[in-house]
């Protein structure tokens, strides 16, 4: 594959930083996603979180994620795509720079500023993967809490594309961490990921998740949100 940006176009500027969804490599990567990135044809697109490992596809994380995705569904029934700090990104470019190179996480950002900018311009760009997609999946779910979250649901009010969010409202109400710093937790919870898999499994036309995850069902998860 030809490098999304050539490495003698790449800018000096560091990818480490708060300014990051300002930096110019990041806004022309995600600009080629848009605009030139051919999307697969697909049953099913599963939108995930980024990760403070990269690639994404070998974080902690995204192996939990993997585990229900793909005890429901083949390769070729399901494309993942990675949104949040970076964007929107196919996670199958998760090696490309600067998907691959950032270190900056929003999840630690505390700036206003900041803050605002990343939904308005997160829910903007998801909103146009949407559109750009419409016709590429039979079905649509977002896995995701806080800010991320917020910038799905800003998404969806630009445009009619339907899109199954979860952890459902009332789930993520019932396991609020009040003595954490982000007060939703882990997306590795029991219970999120039973609201995943059941999503997932509707999805698919396939039995929802008859019980609870329980104790030999558990998973590690040291990539989620406050890292």
């Amino acid at each position: 594959m030809t490098p999304i940006i050539p490495e003698n176009e790449r800018s000096d500027l560091p990818l480490d930083t708060q300014e990051l969804i300002y930096h110019p490599d990041m806004m022309r990567a995600n600009e080629w996603v848009l605009t030139e990135y051919e999307p697969p044809v697909r049953d099913i697109c599963i939108f995930v979180p980024c990760s403070k490992k990269k690639p994404y596809h070998e974080s902690p994380s995204h192996k939990i994620f993997d585990r229900v995705i793909f005890g429901l569904l083949e390769p070729e029934q399901v494309h993942v795509v990675v949104f949040g700090t970076c964007g929107v990104t196919p996670r199958e470019i998760d090696t490309e720079y600067p998907f691959m190179d950032y270190q900056f996480i929003m999840g630690k950002c505390n700036v206003a500023m900041v803050k605002r900018d990343f939904l308005k311009m997160e829910s903007e760009r998801l909103a146009a993967y949407l559109e750009k997609t419409r016709d590429n999946y039979k079905h649509r779910i977002a896995y995701c809490i806080g800010d991320f979250r917020t910038a799905m649901e800003k998404a969806l009010e630009m445009t009619d594309v339907e899109v199954v969010i979860v952890p459902k409202k009332e789930t993520i109400l019932q396991n609020l961490q009040s003595q954490r710093k982000f007060i939703y937790g882990s997306l590795n919870q029991k219970k999120y990921l039973k609201d995943f898999y059941d999503a997932i499994a509707s999805a698919a036309g396939k039995p929802l998740m008859d019980h609870d995850i329980d104790d030999g069902d558990s998973f590690e998860d040291e990539d989620w949100f406050r890292l």
